[in-house]
């Protein structure tokens, strides 16, 4: 039997050796205030919704699934059918959790795109029909009803252990299958502040958009609170509505410095790099240890005439490899193309990268804020 064992610990060495210096800055960029704020107050809200789906061709939630059962007896029973919860077979029939998106402003009446997935060991969703279904806020207060048909975005097939399902039949949506019953617009003719919020946090972005709309207005009319908050006053605006208000603030262009960033998703090995990153003169050592287990199994046969028994005995052999380390160096400024093709020359992987940058970043390398998902 042969065994390789992968130590992450030991397989990647990473030295970075960082010199005094700093990058230059990335070159600010015309934007609209619309692009990188938003006004408070004015946002989405998350419903929630528990259903059924009906319709299903016999692959829905099997006879275990109790609360599938339960739900269907009590929806008949709604209906003047009594059955007993225990006589009802539901493979046809699947339990799911319904969610949407209540849009800002929304008013009775206006529909919304709905979610379904699967909550039971339904097999597919697919085909089935979503019956009406309440939306909840975290109030606990129903906002939008939900049914229709479903679309899914793929399928499961096959008979007897032999299944092909492609991307996720568990899943649907019902466009336009959710009616909002409770209308949760904000009243903005009662505000004497409109506040807007910047979707990074910035101290030189949030004065600039102040200055921004002070020249507009040609005096005093905006404030700059802190790093993402702005206080425009709607008396000194003098304009005939708050939406015109907000829309003429929200059609400027400031000139904005992008924040340096770079994503790492550990889980799936994903390392997305902003093209503003730069990097302090660096010099990266990467070396690999690998070590490999080779078990051979031998046989021990009894002498002749004995009253032995025939014994495995298993003969273990360690190997260990140290291989030879490899190196690139960065000059000072570098941009994201050089690390990275630096990087693929030395054989890094996805993993090694994600423990590279974290040194680097330690060391203070690395010009950007680095995130780990």
């Amino acid at each position: 039997m042969l065994r390789l064992l992968s130590l992450r610990s030991l397989a990647s060495l990473v030295l970075a050796v960082v010199a005094a210096s700093t990058a230059p800055a990335a070159a600010p960029r015309p934007m609209r205030i619309r692009d990188i704020a938003e006004i408070q107050g004015v946002r989405e809200n998350q419903l929630l919704g528990y259903g059924l789906v009906v319709g299903l061709q016999g692959t829905g939630d099997r006879q275990q699934t109790y609360f599938t059962v339960q739900t269907l007896a009590n929806t008949l029973q709604r209906l003047g059918v009594q059955i007993p919860a225990g006589s009802a077979v539901v493979k046809n029939v699947a339990a799911v959790m319904v969610t949407a998106q209540l849009p800002a402003f929304a008013e009775a009446g206006m529909k919304l795109d709905v979610t379904v997935s699967s909550i039971g060991d339904a097999k597919s969703i697919e085909g089935g029909v979503l019956l009406l279904t309440a939306l909840r806020g975290a109030d606990g207060q129903v906002y939008a009803e939900a049914q229709g048909a479903l679309t899914t975005g793929g399928y499961s097939e096959g008979v007897n252990g032999n299944l092909r399902a492609v991307n996720y039949p568990t899943v649907g949506r019902v466009p336009d299958g959710g009616m909002i019953e409770r209308a949760v617009s904000i009243d903005l003719r009662n505000l004497r502040t409109v506040s807007f919020l910047l979707r990074n946090s910035d101290f030189t972005a949030a004065r600039d958009v102040a200055e921004a709309i002070n020249r507009d207005f040609g005096h005093e009319v905006a404030d700059a609170v802190d790093s993402r908050h702005i206080d425009v006053d709607v008396l000194r605006a003098n304009m005939p509505s708050i939406p015109r208000l907000i829309s003429r603030v929200q059609g400027l262009t400031v000139q904005v410095t992008a924040p340096a960033h770079v994503i790492i998703n550990e889980r799936t090995g994903t390392i997305v790099l902003g093209g503003d990153v730069t990097l302090s003169a660096v010099s990266i050592l990467h070396g690999g240890l690998q070590i490999q287990v080779d078990t051979v199994f031998t046989t021990s046969q009894p002498g002749p005439f004995s009253s032995g028994t025939t014994v495995t005995v298993p003969n273990t052999q360690v190997s260990v490899e140290d291989k030879q380390a490899r190196s690139i160096h960065l000059a000072n400024g570098a941009d994201v193309d050089e690390l990275v093709k630096g990087l693929h020359v030395i054989g890094a992987t996805a993993h090694d990268i994600v423990a590279i940058l974290q040194a680097i970043k330690a060391a203070g390398g690395l010009q950007a804020e680095l995130e780990v998902i």
